[in-house]
C-alpha cells in the first residue's frame, strides 16, 4: 500500500520535529467502545457501527482522541514510535495507525473532528451534505462509496447515485432509494460517477488508492481526517468533535 507509506513518512517528520516518538499512545480496545458510546442512540438503525459490521478503534495521546472504522478490532498500548514501526498489513494495525495520526494531530491543534457525531448529528450531518455538494458541485452524478445510509437516504433525492459497500448483506438489496452495488464494481461506478464521496475507511481497508480515478473525490467521516489534512484531500465530516 504505497499510499500508507507516504502518510508513515509525512507523520514520522511531523513526531520527530516535535520529539514526540517515545511518547505513550494508548489505543482503548475497540470492543470497550460499544455502539452507544460510538455514536450513541441515532435515529436510524443500519448504520455499520450498530449492526456490529465495524467497530471503532480510539487512540488517546496526551488527553486528546482520535478514532478510525475497522472490521478488525484489538488492543494496543504502547510508545507513538512503535505505532510508527507498525508493519501496517492488516486492518487493525492500519487503525491504530490512522487513530493515532488523529489523535496527535488532534494534540498539535492541526485538526479537529476526530471523534464521531452522536445521536441526532448524524441526520444533521447527512442532511447537510445536500446543500454542501449543490454549492460545490451543482447536479452531479455521485459515485458513492462505503454505504453511510444516512447520507445515501438524504441525497438519493436529489441526485443521480450509485452506492458500492463491502458488506454482503447489503448488496444487490434496494436501501435508500438506490441498489447497493459490490465494491468490486467500484472502478465502473467511479467512471460514471461526475464526482466520488468516499468513506475514509478505505485509508484502513487498503483501498484509498482505488477511489483516486481522476474524479473529483470527497472522503467523509472522522478516519479521514488527519489524512486529509497531511495529503491535502477534501472531506466532509459536518457534525464530529
Amino acid at each position: 500500500m504505497e499510499y500508507i507509506e507516504k502518510i508513515r513518512e509525512k507523520f514520522i517528520s511531523l513526531v520527530e520535529e516535535h520529539d514526540l516518538a517515545q511518547e505513550k499512545v494508548q489505543v482503548v480496545s475497540a470492543r470497550s467502545l460499544t455502539p452507544e458510546e460510538a455514536i450513541g442512540n441515532p435515529e436510524r438503525k443500519d448504520f455499520p457501527l450498530l449492526k456490529g459490521k465495524e467497530v471503532m478503534v480510539q487512540a488517546i495521546f496526551k488527553g486528546d482522541i482520535g478514532q478510525a472504522y475497522t472490521d478488525m478490532p484489538g488492543d494496543f498500548q504502547g510508545t507513538l514510535g512503535e505505532v510508527l514501526r507498525f508493519p501496517l498489513q492488516n486492518n487493525f494495525q492500519c487503525a491504530v495507525f490512522i487513530a493515532s495520526l488523529n489523535a496527535v494531530l488532534r494534540h498539535l491543534n492541526m485538526i479537529d473532528k476526530t471523534v464521531h457525531c452522536r445521536d441526532a448529528e448524524p441526520k444533521k450531518c447527512a442532511d447537510n451534505l445536500v446543500s454542501y455538494v449543490q454549492e460545490r458541485f451543482g447536479n452531479p452524478r455521485i459515485a458513492f462509496i462505503g454505504l453511510q445510509p444516512a447520507m445515501v437516504a438524504s441525497l438519493s433525492p436529489h441526485f443521480s447515485i450509485r452506492v458500492t459497500d463491502m458488506d454482503l448483506d447489503n448488496i444487490g438489496i434496494h436501501k435508500c432509494g438506490v441498489i447497493i452495488e459490490s465494491f468490486e464494481k467500484n472502478a465502473e461506478v467511479i467512471d460514471w460517477g461526475d464526482i466520488v464521496l468516499s468513506t475514509g475507511s478505505t485509508a484502513v481497508n487498503g483501498t484509498l488508492e482505488l477511489v483516486m480515478r481522476k474524479k473529483p473525490v470527497v472522503f467523509y467521516g472522522v478516519t479521514i481526517t488527519g489524512i486529509a489534512h497531511l495529503m491535502n484531500y477534501d472531506y466532509y465530516c459536518h457534525c464530529g468533535h
